[in-house]
């Protein structure tokens, strides 16, 4: 399954529409008030599906993820010098970036690709693409890479 991400360009919180290779809206994200990053992820019939919810006052950026209701796990930026590492406490996931932290790769316990996920340059937001081959992971893959890219912003912003 593949899946492009973008940002809305004009949005007082981070807002961003993931759409299938059809050009429909599958998920909407919008951002909430909050202390930290609060995203919540509806689906195309506007049902709330889950939420990235950052965590504040850590060494490093950590955020929750949860399956509607359901706490799923927690992704946590590691400590390394060039190229991006993240900690999943779910079902063994891993992700590491690129050296410009453009392109991520998530992969399960075993080595085996959950999901790639590549920037598209040259947008004025940011935008990625999302290939996920086993559809039942495109949901929390997206929540992780929604992570990903609040923890750079946060970054970025200070």
């Amino acid at each position: 399954m593949r899946m492009y991400f973008k940002q809305r360009l004009f949005s007082w919180f981070d807002s961003y529409d993931i759409y299938d290779e059809q050009g429909k809206v599958i998920y909407e994200v919008k951002g909430q008030l909050s202390w930290g990053h609060c995203l919540k992820i509806f689906d195309a019939y506007g049902s709330e599906v889950g939420t990235v919810e950052e965590r504040v006052l850590t060494f490093l950026p950590k955020f929750n993820v949860y399956l509607g209701d359901q706490y799923l796990g927690c992704i946590s930026k590691e400590f390394s010098f060039f190229m991006p590492k993240y900690d999943i406490d779910y079902n063994g996931w891993h992700i590491e970036g690129d050296f410009l932290e453009w392109d991520y790769q998530i992969t399960d316990g075993n080595g085996g690709t959950v999901a790639v996920i590549t920037k598209e340059l040259f947008h004025m937001t940011d935008q990625y693409v999302i290939d996920v081959p086993d559809q039942s992971n495109a949901l929390i893959a997206l929540m992780f890479v929604l992570a990903i890219d609040a923890e750079k912003c946060s970054r970025n912003n200070n």
